[in-house]
């Protein structure tokens, strides 16, 4: 095919942009729900120098490339999207905004952005219900040694999740891991106001659902994929 045939369905740069050796590991990513942050300076670029183009391309699948105010990129799929989506679990949706809550305290940069399972762990049992969080792992909710260390377990599962969607950013197999601004995802609710945190902070008590403007479902960060994945990720969990 001539480049003059090609320029009939593509534009001079959307060809640059899909033939970059980096696109394709960018656009499965993107598929599978990845959030592109500043951090992951290659394929941000690629995004922040080609979006007018890209955007275009992902229209073609009912699917809008967006970059949040935050300057990280994600496709949110429509309801008649070609791309496959799923739903991220309560307590994942949790997690998240636990996440997006210590984003924005002062302890993120006392401990220069880096926090541990453990401290996320606590953080999240100190921020809300423990009867409502151990409902989530077992309908016992006795508060029993076991029960806490499922739940544990639950809440490393979701931390991998969020791993997964570039929400964090491990360190090493330390159980370290710093926070993106992508967990903006989960604070959507939160970025106008005079108190950010106070605002996130009744998101996670009251139990608010963060509702992302024109999605047809609360909390489609995932495809089918990951939703496989995370079934998988839990039966590892509870072994």
């Amino acid at each position: 095919m001539s480049s003059t045939d090609t320029n009939e369905y593509m534009s001079e740069n959307l060809a640059k942009a899909i033939s970059n050796p980096l696109f394709p590991a960018l656009d499965s990513m993107l598929r599978a729900g990845r959030h592109v942050s500043s951090e992951d300076l290659d394929n941000h670029a690629l995004l922040t120098d080609f979006e007018t183009e890209l955007a275009l391309f992902y229209q073609r699948y009912n699917t809008e490339l967006v970059k949040a105010p935050e300057g990280f990129f994600y496709l949110r799929p429509r309801s008649t999207s070609l791309i496959s989506r799923s739903v991220l679990s309560e307590l994942d949706m949790l997690v998240g905004k636990v996440l997006c809550f210590l984003y924005l305290s002062p302890e993120r940069l006392a401990h220069e952005g880096i926090f541990t399972n453990q401290e996320l762990y606590e953080e999240l049992i100190q921020l809300t219900d423990e009867t409502k969080l151990m409902k989530l792992v077992t309908h016992r909710a006795t508060g029993s040694d076991l029960d806490k260390e499922k739940l544990f377990e639950k809440v490393r599962t979701s931390l991998r999740r969020l791993r997964r969607l570039g929400m964090i950013i491990n360190i090493g197999e330390t159980g370290k891991f710093r926070i993106s601004e992508a967990v903006f995802r989960f604070g959507a609710d939160v970025r106008v106001g005079d108190d950010v945190r106070e605002a996130q902070l009744r998101l996670i008590r009251d139990g608010e659902a963060v509702v992302h403007t024109k999605e047809p479902s609360q909390g489609s960060l995932l495809n089918d994929d990951d939703q496989q994945e995370q079934e998988h990720d839990e039966i590892e969990g509870e072994a």
